[in-house]
């Protein structure tokens, strides 16, 4: 396990840039408890006052730091059971939760707002590579790279937009 874990921090740690992770609170046991107990810096995805009941399934951003007890949580705990993606960018907290905010709610052809779950790796691994340039670029914004999970348990799967296209890399 301590290589694996190894291994996942190598992938999403980059000297100069910063690492986030968008946690699914609804897949994550006990999420709130780890952010109140280890305090790295987080936010709500969700605006304004959030209700009880919701809290503990709402999305979260939080900031990683590599030798932190949090983020060793979140990838031996975490991975390969859906719990969020990772974004490296050189950005901080509020820049990152303002961009991602902007992805919660999109809607069908009728108007309807849906909940856009992009945050479970499943949903994002699926939905880039039928992004555009224009689509991809929004997107991306301020992240330089996403890092989600693959299909197999031991995959980590690397996603950059570049010159209007997406490169994807998997590594095992």
């Amino acid at each position: 396990m301590k290589d694996k874990l190894e291994k996942i921090q190598a992938e999403i740690f980059r000297e100069g840039a910063a690492t986030f992770v968008v946690l699914d609170g609804a897949s994550v046991p006990g999420l709130l408890e780890k952010l109140a107990q280890w305090h790295p810096p987080a936010e709500c995805l969700y605006r304004g006052e959030i209700k009880p009941e919701v809290a503990p399934v709402a999305p979260y951003l939080a900031q990683m730091e590599p030798e932190s007890d949090f983020a060793k949580w979140v990838l031996s705990e975490g991975w390969g059971k859906h719990w969020g993606i990772f974004a490296i960018v050189e950005a901080d907290l509020r820049t990152m939760r303002q961009h991602f905010r902007r992805f919660i709610t999109v809607h069908d052809e009728s108007g309807k707002p849906l909940l856009f779950r992009y945050y479970d790796p499943r949903v994002l691994r699926t939905f880039l590579p039928t992004c555009n340039a224009k689509e991809l670029a929004e997107i991306f914004g301020p992240v330089l790279c996403y890092v989600a999970e693959g299909e197999e348990p031991d995959s980590v799967l690397h996603f950059e937009a570049r010159g209007g296209k997406l490169v994807q890399q998997e590594s095992k």
